[in-house]
């Protein structure tokens, strides 16, 4: 092969060389760092951009959100119990030249930071608050670690507490707490039920008895105004019965030998009457003696011989 022919084959490669080192395509959701001569340059944004060749050199940095989970680790709560935790961190590059030169790996800055962090955070809390309290921790992991990954042109938008998880014997013991107050209130919740339904039953018979003295009064009511319009009934009949005696009696003129006469016949027949006592109107015992002194004469006069 002749010398200009391998000539021309390097200055081929070159260029190409050349063209892949000046033009670069920047992905949606990265940004450039370029360095000339070592030294930050610019940033460049998403699309196509030109470096100088052989002087600038460009580095990629993803400023999407990223989800990192660190791993489990243990940490000891203010009342001395040891429990695994790990959490899931959501942060994002903010500023891409300080995520790159104020820090040698952030990834790495970042869950080193989370896992000190944890440890001063649940070292401050008791087993029970650390338990019941995720939002507290997440919001105290989250402002404590801001205050340092902002030197950093890292945000923190948020962090989840994925697990916590206590020794053993500390499950066993919760489990039991758990099943006591499931009983208890399971206890609780019979007693109330048995309440509420002595009281619907007293209710009950309440409106019962209200029910029925109700009906007795509406029936003693309806009685005594039965009675009252059987007792007006009787008294008018008795009236009307008087009236019409007495105006018989008074078209009749009758004069008192008559008068006696019907006394007489009225006496008889109470005398005939079971009662033991007999009451005589004092105009009525005049009238009897009248009648015993006539009896007694007729009864001196002598009888007729029989033939």
């Amino acid at each position: 092969m002749s010398a200009p022919l391998i000539l021309g084959a390097i200055v081929v490669l070159l260029a190409i060389v050349i063209i892949a080192r000046t033009v670069n395509i920047i992905q949606q959701g990265y940004v450039g760092i370029v360095k000339r001569v070592g030294e930050f340059h610019s940033v460049r944004q998403p699309g196509l951009t030109f470096l100088v060749p052989l002087v600038d050199s460009m580095v990629l940095v993803d400023i999407r959100e990223t989800p990192r989970t660190g791993d489990k680790q243990d940490v000891i709560t203010r009342d001395n119990v040891t429990v695994s935790v790990n959490a899931t961190i959501f942060s994002q590059v903010v500023d891409p030249k300080l995520a790159l030169f104020s820090v040698s790996n952030y990834f790495i800055a970042i869950d080193q930071l989370s896992r000190t962090t944890l440890r001063a955070i649940f070292g401050g809390m008791s087993l029970d608050d650390a338990l019941s309290q995720r939002e507290r921790i997440n919001a105290q992991l989250q402002a404590q670690m801001e205050s340092v990954t902002d030197k950093w042109g890292i945000r923190i938008n948020r962090i989840e507490i994925v697990d916590i998880t206590p020794p053993q014997m500390i499950l066993n013991a919760l489990a039991l707490q758990k099943t006591a107050d499931q009983e208890k209130r399971a206890f609780i919740l019979k007693s109330e039920g048995q309440q509420q339904s002595q009281i619907n039953i007293a209710d009950g018979q309440k409106q019962a008895q209200i029910k029925t003295a109700e009906g007795d009064k509406q029936s003693a009511i309806l009685r005594a105004e039965g009675l009252r319009q059987a007792t007006i009934l009787e008294a008018e009949g008795r009236a009307q019965a008087v009236e019409t005696v007495y105006k018989a009696i008074k078209d009749a003129a009758p004069d008192p030998i008559l008068v006696s006469i019907l006394q007489l016949d009225t006496l008889s027949k109470f005398a005939n009457s079971e009662n033991a006592k007999l009451v005589v109107p004092v105009e009525t015992a005049g009238l009897l003696g009248a009648a015993q002194a006539l009896r007694s004469v007729l009864d001196g006069v002598p009888t007729a011989a029989k033939p």
